[in-house]
């Protein structure tokens, strides 16, 4: 097995999972994707399954046998071993104290805002914060229902720390399109605008 595939983001997913209790790669696929939206769109079934695989390759993590539900095929429970333990607690740590800079999909968009225009880029951001309100809504619903159902605010902290990410992401795109409505944040003369693709805009949508 590769060793890339001990450097996957969803290894230390797994093993927390593990740590919770022993389990099979479909229940551990459909636990992901219950928890997080970002496992759900980017976890594949076999992804997981190599995952796995290498962790078990690896001695982080040992069979503890088949396990069957009816009549679908028998499964492969696993557990966390020793090892595996000492491997979480150690990339746990490391990620905890070293923050990283994390490229996401609209940090590469917003660099090239300058495309949009000024008016589609007041639209686009306004629409982004228009969702992101509304789904922060929603996730500030389902955390207060967890912990008013007696879910210890540290099993959540998760939950609590993605919200705070996007009130935050929320401010600050309303700050940048308070900025541009008032001419705060200037536009480049001579920036590239939808209605002018013969233009080719450097990577702030001004020309060079």
């Amino acid at each position: 097995m590769p060793r890339r595939a001990l450097d996957n983001p969803i290894v230390l997913a797994v093993l927390g999972l593990l740590l919770e209790q022993p389990s099979h790669p479909h229940q551990m696929l459909a636990e992901l994707r219950r928890r997080s939206e970002s496992h759900a769109a980017a976890i594949t079934r076999g992804t997981l399954y190599n995952t796995v695989a290498a962790l078990a390759e690896a001695g982080w993590l040992a069979s503890q046998g088949q396990q069957r539900a009816g009549n679908r095929p028998e499964r492969t429970v696993y557990a966390l071993t020793e090892e595996g333990h000492d491997e979480l607690v150690r990339r746990l740590d490391s990620q905890i104290r070293n923050p990283q800079r994390e490229f996401s999909q609209f940090l590469g968009a917003v660099s090239y805002l300058g495309a949009l225009g000024m008016s589609g880029a007041v639209e686009a951001l306004a629409e982004r914060a228009r969702r992101l309100q509304q789904r922060t809504a929603a996730d500030e619903e389902r955390l207060a229902e967890a912990l008013a159902a007696g879910a210890p605010r540290l099993y959540v902290i998760e939950a609590e720390y993605a919200l705070c990410l996007a009130r935050a992401e929320t401010t600050w795109i309303a700050s940048v399109i308070d900025d541009l409505r008032t001419g705060s944040l200037t536009w480049p003369t001579g920036a590239a605008t939808p209605s002018a693709p013969s233009e080719t805009p450097n990577r702030k949508g001004s020309n060079a």
